[in-house]
């Protein structure tokens, strides 16, 4: 009997120990705990968008020349109507002071004519008295009455020769402006083409010739960036707007949409994208910026403080997450109804509540409902106010 007990207790041992190695081992998951935040459904732009000035301009001469006076480099500031560049033009200053010298020559010559026709007018004026008396025929009043006419003709004429001056005076002033460029505003000159004594040629729209000055406005910059044709008519004029530049990393600038442009830009067949303009809120924070950096806008079309939200990678098709049962130690599927969402969180309607633990390793193999799982670690999902949302679904 006694061998019989210690044949069962070994059977027994062997049993239990053949269960122990082959029993199933809880699933470690990490579980987050549903709480309270802020969730917000945004858009962001398709491609790298960029900072621009308010106002651009890219300078050439009318006509082409050498350059004989260069008084900017680049890098300088210049003020409205400050003097940037001036071609040779010397030949158009000798006719301009041409010009000049016969308008003095025409004004003497007013003095001259006017001054016959006041005298000849004053004889006709004697001679039509003295044939009214009848000292004198009726010709020769005649006579000097149309002498007095035709010395009047002259002044007139002197007087039309010196407007026809001044206009030749005014044509000689075109022409010199032809060959000088004025800074049409206060900026910064971005760049130069040409030097001292060089020769250079005009720039129209659509020749691929450089403009000889570059300036720009640093004093006024927004920011324009691509946005996908599908997500525009969500956006309109005021929206909030998150400004990331890669020059400034971690520090994004808050901005409002000041421009949504009214036509689409197909880049290529399959990427038809509409411009937007975002102006940045702080004025002050343009002098960080440089015209040309690269930027991403992310513009918030609806927000939700303090409601309960989950991680949208917790989300499994369907709406449904894995919910942790601390009684039964596993997994169960539920269905919730979601609000707006974003990249990072999406915002719970229904289906779930604050404290409540959902299971955020879903990659893990053989996660799934109905599963013994041993919690990993319990973090709260409210974490900071901030979302750092992507794209609006």
């Amino acid at each position: 009997m006694r061998r019989i007990l210690i044949i069962l207790a070994s059977i027994a041992l062997i049993g239990a120990t053949f269960w122990w190695f082959n029993r199933t081992q809880p699933i470690v998951v990490a579980l987050v705990e549903v709480g309270l935040g802020k969730v917000e459904a945004s858009v962001a732009n398709t491609r790298a968008g960029s900072v621009e000035a308010c106002q651009r301009t890219r300078l050439s001469p009318i006509s082409g020349g050498r350059i004989a006076f260069l008084g900017i480099k680049k890098g300088d500031h210049v003020k409205k109507g400050q003097v940037l560049l001036r071609l040779w033009n010397d030949d158009q200053q000798a006719q301009s002071h041409l010009a000049q010298t016969q308008v003095a020559s025409s004004q003497k010559r007013i003095i001259e004519a006017c001054a016959i026709a006041d005298n000849a007018e004053r004889d006709a004026a004697r001679m039509a008295k003295l044939q009214a008396r009848g000292f004198i025929s009726e010709g020769g009043e005649e006579k000097s009455r149309y002498e007095a006419q035709s010395r009047r003709a002259a002044c007139d004429g002197a007087r039309a020769d010196v407007m026809q001056a001044q206009a030749r005076v005014k044509i000689t002033k075109v022409e010199q402006d032809r060959t000088v460029l004025v800074a049409p505003f206060d900026g910064i000159v971005a760049d130069i083409v040409g030097e001292l004594g060089e020769y250079t040629t005009p720039s129209p729209p659509g020749v691929a010739t450089p403009p000889a000055i570059d300036l720009i406005d640093d004093s006024c910059l927004y920011i324009k960036a691509p946005m996908d044709e599908v997500d525009a008519p969500k956006i309109h004029v005021g929206q909030l707007a998150r400004v990331s530049l890669d020059a400034l990393p971690g520090k994004p600038l808050a901005g409002h949409v000041k421009r949504v442009a009214p036509y689409v830009v197909a880049v290529e067949k399959q990427a038809r994208t509409v411009d937007v303009e975002v102006s940045i809120d702080n004025i002050s924070e343009n002098k960080r910026l440089l015209v040309g950096y690269s930027a991403d806008v992310e513009i918030v079309l609806d927000s939700h403080d303090k409601v309960l939200r989950v991680p949208t990678s917790t989300l499994l098709e369907g709406n449904k997450v894995l919910i942790y049962n601390a009684d039964s130690k596993k997994l169960e599927e539920r269905v919730i109804e979601v609000g707006i969402t974003n990249w990072e969180f999406t915002e719970v309607l229904s289906g779930l509540k604050q404290g409540d633990h959902i299971v955020a390793s879903l990659e893990r193999e053989g996660v799934k409902a109905g599963v013994v799982v041993k919690p990993e670690n319990s973090v709260k999902a409210q974490g900071s106010n901030k979302p750092n949302s992507i794209k609006a679904k």
